[in-house]
């Protein structure tokens, strides 16, 4: 095990980490901000440039627990210094006192993609291979982990909150932590956080979330808005544009991009968060729409008028599903009750699907399913030749979006506790562009194919449960 070493020293020793980085001039703000995080002393002009991107607080007097560095601009080396903070703490720092004998610590770096795992597992291998003295600490490397000399492993993987629980974590270090997605999780930040804190605890380990910006909510955004500006000895929270922390970027660039479009530069390279991006159901909305005490599946009532609406997938990346439910009550204070949600998961068969789900249809006595407006022709083929009728839905689903949005504002839709459902629900974003127009759509990485199947139905239901003089029919 080699001897601890403060950071500062490991990233300006060209012998050590700083082989890798070359000219330690044009890191000088990371390099302050690390030495404050790790509860090293500050010189004038350092201190300068951490009061510059740490509003003016006062430098920790010891190690954080938490280093939060975000909203922070694109290229600005963020990745890099994820992972030289990976290779100072699984090789440079004295770990004897946190494993017993046989035990493996693990240094976890969480991406936000696979691309992006790789990304910075690269990094890591050019911090340990261009060093000598670093490189002879590596017992093996694979696509995921590096193994190093005395029961230390760093991981790269993407999130996970599962995977995350059961290690004997020295530290965590989250990558573009504004930008993780996880299929099980609407919020997979918050529950990856809160499934390494009791290791990071009892290892007294070090949590690292850094990103670029997105919308203003999340796990980065609230350390932000806690902590950014305070003097706290165990959280500390920074953030700033891209020329502040990387002197060698264009900035010409970064102005005609500012012109262009200002809304994304204020995330991209300004440090800041997207005004143009919010969320479009309110949790409290979501979790009012929610009936627990009701089965899944609602079976077919007589009396009722029940309506379909269909998200079709070609089978290799979407899920293929279908909504039926129906109107009830009054146009004032009627409600929409989803009555079946199936989703068939890629890999799948479309023909196989459609011909089921035409099956489910004649069930509720439907001969006509509304659809998705840009779904590709094969899917009327598909339908007509199951004995239904596919009709294109005469709005595109952001509109339809918008329409079923009344029925959440005022306690008007019963929807059964779908996880896939609401967690895509609570992950679906309304944008404003500049034409005034609104739309709502999945985040980055994300899927909408049963929140679109049950929104286009309830618009679909709300909007066909009268006729032209609004009498119920």
């Amino acid at each position: 095990m080699m001897p601890s070493i403060p950071i500062s020293g490991a990233l300006a020793d060209a012998n050590l980490l700083g082989a890798a980085l070359g000219d330690i001039s044009s890191w000088r703000t990371w390099l302050a901000i690390l030495k404050a995080a790790f509860g090293e002393t500050l010189d004038a002009d350092e201190r300068t440039l951490f009061a510059l991107v740490a509003g003016d607080r006062a430098p920790p007097k010891k190690r954080v627990r938490e280093l939060w560095c975000g909203p922070v601009g694109r290229r600005s080396g963020k990745s890099r210094m994820a992972a030289a903070v990976a290779c100072h703490v699984a090789l440079l720092t004295d770990h004897r006192k946190q494993l017993a004998p046989g035990e493996v610590g693990t240094v976890a770096v969480i991406a936000s993609s696979r691309d992006q795992a790789n990304t910075v597992l690269s990094y890591i291998k050019g911090f340990l291979l261009a060093s000598p003295l670093l490189a002879g600490e590596v017992v093996s490397i694979n696509r995921e982990e590096i193994t190093l000399r005395g029961d230390i492993v760093i991981s790269v993987t993407t999130n996970s909150f599962r995977t995350a629980r059961g290690q004997t974590l020295l530290a965590v270090v989250g990558d573009e932590i504004s930008y993780w997605r996880d299929i099980d999780s609407a919020q997979p930040d918050v529950e990856t956080y809160r499934a390494v804190l009791p290791s990071l605890v009892a290892s007294g380990g070090l949590f690292v979330g850094i990103s670029t910006g997105y919308r203003r909510a999340g796990l980065l955004f609230e350390k932000h808005r806690d902590h950014f500006g305070r003097d706290d000895d165990d959280v500390l929270s920074i953030s700033g544009p891209t020329e502040v922390f990387n002197p060698l970027i264009d900035v010409a660039a970064i102005a005609k991009a500012r012109e262009q479009d200002p809304e994304s530069a204020a995330a991209e390279w300004d440090g800041g968060y997207r005004r143009d991006i919010a969320a479009f159901l309110s949790d409290h909305d979501i979790d009012a729409a929610v009936d627990h005490e009701r089965p899944m599946e609602l079976p077919p009532r007589h009396g009722l008028r029940h309506r379909a609406f269909a998200d079709p997938s070609g089978g290799r990346h979407d899920a293929y599903c279908l909504a039926i439910g129906h109107f009830e009550g009054t146009r004032t204070d009627g409600r929409f009750v989803l009555d079946v949600l199936r989703g068939a998961k890629p890999p799948l068969d479309p023909q196989s699907v459609t011909k089921s789900y035409a099956e489910l249809l004649r069930e509720y006595g439907l001969h006509e399913v509304v659809g998705d407006n840009y779904a590709a022709a094969w899917v009327e083929t598909a339908f007509k030749d199951a004995g239904i009728k596919y009709v294109r839905a005469d709005k595109p689903k952001s509109q339809l979006y918008l329409e079923a949005q009344t029925l959440f504002a005022r306690g008007g839709i019963s929807l059964p506790n779908h996880p896939v459902l609401l967690r895509e629900l609570r992950l679906l974003e309304r944008r404003v562009h500049r034409s005034g127009r609104d739309t709502v759509d999945h985040g980055a990485h994300g899927h909408d194919d049963h929140a679109n199947a049950t929104l286009g139905c309830a618009a679909w239901a709300m909007r066909r449960g009268y006729d032209r003089s609004m009498n119920w029919v």
